[in-house]
Formats: structure tokens, sequence, C-alpha cells
């Protein structure tokens, strides 16, 4: 419970949509929370229910400090209605909870700890039992009619099945998220947290976003980027009341969102994700972007001016040109063209002269427009990603080129 003598330390913001009973559910276990438990409010922003959400949170008056926001359905906008939800909030830490999720009783406490300490500011993720949607634990829903969450956690915390679905990732990296190339792709905002300063820094979550996914992937890469490390409390745990899921509409959209994000962000680490989504992959992810960034180093040193320019021998003088993979160094007879390369500091190099357009891409997915240039020149810079790659780089240099040359 909390008093309104005093200021609330934490906003928890909880979005919703039609989910009466999993909001009920949440809210009940938010006044669970164990004595001595810092202040916070919650702040419920509905995404346009036409249930009776509304009377779901006025009940829990007496025992929460409670606000609601509500906005018009106006198909699935949860990005603007958690930028909503901030906004309404007081305080000056936001923690993020999904409707459905049954938070432990020190979850409002851990969420507080992490954020104590201004030198040392994070964004911070919980875990959450249950979240697992590629094989979800169908019993979940009959164990938590029997238990509390935190009996349950005690009975059934080993089950594989009951574990986070990021459990495999927690595990090889022993909980450090910072030692992963890309922590923020398990950052997923069914439990987690920042400070609002932070949050609104970055501009919150994209308003323009619509439908599952991405939303709080883009966030955790905004925040990360400006240079905030994800840390990961499993102490902080919720448990995910089972809910049911049209996969392959979300799946669909998760796609779309994904080359939405490649379209806002055109960089390498971007690229991967998208095209991993795009054929129902995700996991390989690290994997891959590791490896992008041990052969960036390898041929750091590899210059291709000969290659590009000899590419380019017998081509159209008033034609418009694209080199994917042009490393620091470009021919002096190359006209002015639009290059690219995978590594930020030798692209930089090759356009400080302001004759060439720059863009930081590996030319899996590039912010290029359809058969917008004559020729693409893709050097042996990408070579050593060919096996791994092929595929998707000719058909990328397919997409903007007329004609396509190649020397890896």
């Amino acid at each position: 419970m909390t008093s309104p003598a005093t200021d609330p330390q934490v906003s928890v913001v909880i979005p919703t949509y039609n989910r009466r009973d999993q909001l009920h559910d949440t809210l009940l276990q938010l006044t669970r929370q164990r004595p001595g438990t810092p202040e916070f409010e919650v702040v419920v922003s509905d995404d346009g229910s036409s249930d009776d959400s509304a009377s779901v949170v006025r009940s829990f008056s007496d025992r929460l400090r409670l606000k609601y926001h509500f906005q018009a359905d106006e198909d699935n906008r949860v990005a603007l209605a958690r930028n909503e939800g901030a906004r309404l909030a007081s305080s000056p830490i936001l923690v993020f909870l999904d409707t459905g999720a049954l938070p432990g009783p020190d979850f409002v406490r851990r969420h507080v700890l992490a954020h104590q300490d201004d030198a040392a500011r994070c964004a911070l993720l919980g875990y959450a039992y249950g979240y697992n949607p590629e094989a979800p634990m169908w019993e979940v829903p009959d164990i938590l009619r029997q238990y509390p969450p935190e009996e349950a956690v005690r009975r059934y915390g080993e089950v594989p099945e009951f574990l986070d679905l990021r459990e495999g990732v927690l595990a090889q990296c022993g909980d450090d998220l910072e030692r992963r190339s890309i922590p923020w792709q398990v950052f997923w905002t069914i439990n987690c947290s920042v400070r609002a300063d932070d949050f609104w820094s970055v501009g919150g979550f994209d308003e323009s976003h619509r439908g599952w996914a991405v939303e709080d992937l883009e966030l955790g890469y905004l925040l990360h980027r400006r240079g905030l490390p994800i840390r990961f409390d499993r102490s902080a745990w919720v448990i995910e009341s089972l809910q049911e899921r049209k996969r392959r509409e979300q799946l669909d959209q998760f796609k779309q969102n994904m080359l939405r994000l490649v379209a806002r962000h055109p960089e390498p680490v971007i690229e991967i994700g998208w095209a991993l989504v795009d054929d129902d992959l995700f996991w390989p992810w690290e994997d891959d972007y590791t490896d992008l960034l041990r052969h960036t180093r390898e041929v750091r040193a590899l210059d291709v001016a000969a290659e590009i320019e000899q590419a380019l021998r017998g081509s159209s003088p008033t034609g418009t040109v694209a080199v994917v993979g042009a490393g620091g160094h470009l021919p002096d007879s190359l006209r002015p063209a639009t290059v690219m390369d995978f590594d930020r500091e030798l692209l930089d190099r090759a356009v400080r002269d302001g004759r060439h357009a720059g863009h930081h891409a590996l030319g899996l997915r590039t912010p290029l427009a359809d058969r917008s240039v004559d020729v693409v020149v893709i050097t042996s810079r990408l070579a050593g990603l060919w096996d791994r790659w092929k595929d998707r780089l000719l058909a990328e240099a397919h997409r903007v080129g007329r004609e396509v040359r190649c020397f890896s």
C-alpha cells in the first residue's frame, strides 16, 4: 500500500487492452508487495478497451495509488499507450509491466534498488517465469489457481518449461548481459525499468509503431547506444499468466516492424536482425553480429580501390554508382557515388572530402530506393561473409541497382 502523503519513488506503467481479468490479477499482486516497499504509483494506460477495464482500475483505488489513461482503439498503439502512461507518471523511475504479468512481492523494491545510484545508471530487465511464446507451459493457469506466485516459483522455478524464454541467453552470459554484443536483443517490456529522464532522452517508444514486437527492442537499442548498460535481476521477477496468441499474425507483424526498424536505424547490426527475422529466425543475431565484428577487424587493412576502378571500367560516365564494402580509400577516378561499408571508421575516412554520400551499412538492407542506381559494386571486403549472406547481399544489390558487379 502507498500513502498519498509521500511522493512515490517509482511509477509502474501498465498498458492494457480488453484484458480485465488479467489486469485485476496484476493489480492485486501489486497490493501484495512486502512491507517496507518504497512508495510507488501505478499508471494504467488503456489502448481503447471496450470491456470494463476502467472499473477494474477504480476497484483498487483504496489499495493502490492509481492513475488511468484511455486512448481510442486505433489498431494496437501499445507504444503510444506506454508513452502516455509515462507522461502521467510523477516519479523519477519508470517500471514497465505487461497486463497479465504477476509481480512477486519484492518486484517494486528490486527495480528501485537498481536505480538508486545516480552515478551507475542502467536499464533493468526482470525475469519472467512462464513467458515462452515459442513453447507455452499450458499448466501455468492451473498452477496459479492453486498457489500464490511466490509459492509457484518455489515449486516450479527449476522446471524447464516454466523458465523465461531468455534463459538460454542468460545461462550463456552468466546473467551479465553486458558480456554480449547486443544485450538489447532481450530488452522486452514485459518487465523492465529505466529512469524517466533517460527514457525521454531517447524519445521514449516510437509512437508511430503499430502491432506486436520491436518497439521494446528499439528502446533498448537506443538506451544502450546512449551509453546505458542493460542489467538483469532475477529477483525482480514476474509470472506471465498464459494468454492466447495468434502466432502467425504476430510473426508477420514482427517482420513488418523489423523492416520499419532497419529503415529508421540503417546500421549493420539492425540489418542482420531484419534479415534473420525475415527468415523466421531470431536467436542467431548475437552470433552473426559477433562474426561481423570479428570480420571487420580482420579486413580493416584491405584496400579495394583498384577493384572499384576495375569494376567501373566501361560503365557510362553519367551513370550512378553504389559501392558496397568501399573501405577507407576510394579511387580518384570514382565520380560522386553512394558508398557503404560495415566499418564506420573506414567509411568516415572514405567520405571526409564530401564528394561521396556514405552509409554505415553491411548491404543486407540499405537505405537506397528500388532501382535508384545504375551500377552496384560489391567488393572483396564482403568475401569473408559471402557464405553466410550471399543470397541476401545479391538480392539487395539487385533491388537497388540495374546492374551488379561483384568481387566477392
